[in-house]
């Protein structure tokens, strides 16, 4: 129900606004984002959450960034391996964390009087690190643990999902294709490089190529400074007529961290997001860095008298 409300406003070439940041929003309330903290701080998450539908978000992403099975067999050298010296729920935690991160979501949008206009997205990134495509895996290995992690992400109740920060069209084309497999929306955002293509090098024009037949419910860019996705925006649209949208990152990655900078505050970025919606895009909202604060101005901006 709350995904239908969402498409409708899309439908009518409405702005809809996806909420800032989860990790960096966690550090700058004194959380790191380290292990995900959905055990250890569900009030922290919680209030993440219930403060960006206070805000004005249309859709909830949950705190699931770089949450797969993959994640923890890393570790090891393989398989076998993890479950001979492993904790004995490994195999099964990636899919217990992202009920558990779901469920957060959930409280909070269902505590608000506008939680029927509200969409959940299950956040899910690269099963590798995102800004390696270098270490994108196997096409057999991402079929099966894209269907493994979307169906996680489905049984816990989400509207659609989020596959951002992919850096390359064949990563993304498995999760799509998966999603469709499964049954559940997907939007899909690249994380684009400061020339107009993707991380990987390739060209927006093909990934629109390859994408486009599999029909996902939107195309968005994200995880890059302002300046890059207002080009990359513009190439997509050069080569792509539906649904589009932009979530930059504000600040400057300090590994494992987000270093806040002053560069980009809520009325500065609200100004480029207005550069996003000129050019055709219709969903707007933040990435690393970006705040509650952020996504206020983005709907008090934005948004059209009609959409309330």
């Amino acid at each position: 129900m709350s995904y239908q409300a969402v498409n409708q406003h899309l439908e009518r070439g409405e702005i809809v606004i996806l909420d800032g940041a989860i990790g960096s929003e966690m550090l700058r309330r004194g959380v790191t984002w380290e292990g995900h903290k959905v055990e250890s701080h569900p009030d922290a998450i919680r209030s993440i959450h219930t403060d960006y539908v206070a805000a004005g978000a249309d859709v909830l992403s949950t705190n699931t960034f770089q949450l797969a099975r993959r994640s923890f067999l890393g570790h090891f050298c393989n398989e076998e391996h993890m479950r001979h010296i492993g904790a004995p729920d490994l195999d099964t935690r990636a899919s217990a964390l992202i009920h558990d991160a779901v469920k957060l979501v959930r409280e909070a949008r269902d505590a608000s009087p506008r939680k029927n206009e509200v969409a959940i997205a299950g956040a899910m990134t690269t099963l590798e690190w995102c800004f390696r495509p270098d270490l994108t895996p196997s096409t057999d290995a991402m079929r099966a643990e894209y269907r493994e992690t979307i169906r996680a992400f489905v049984d816990a109740g989400v509207d659609l999902m989020l596959f951002e920060t992919f850096n390359r069209w064949l990563e993304a084309q498995m999760a799509v294709e998966a999603a469709n497999e499964i049954g559940i929306p997907a939007w899909v955002a690249f994380v684009p490089d400061w020339e107009g293509h993707l991380l990987s090098g390739e060209a927006i024009a093909t990934m629109v190529e390859k994408l486009e037949p599999l029909k996902p419910e939107a195309i968005l860019m994200n995880c890059a400074p302002p300046p890059d996705i207002t080009r990359a925006l513009a190439e997509l649209r050069r080569h792509y007529q539906g649904r589009t949208g932009g979530y930059a990152h504000v600040g400057r990655f300090d590994p494992p961290d987000w270093k806040f900078t002053d560069e980009y505050p809520p009325d500065e970025y609200l100004e480029v997001a207005r550069k996003w919606v000129e050019g055709g895009s219709t969903i707007v909202g933040g990435c690393c860095g970006t705040t509650p604060m952020h996504i206020q101005a983005l709907r008090d901006g934005l948004l059209q008298p009609t959409h309330t």
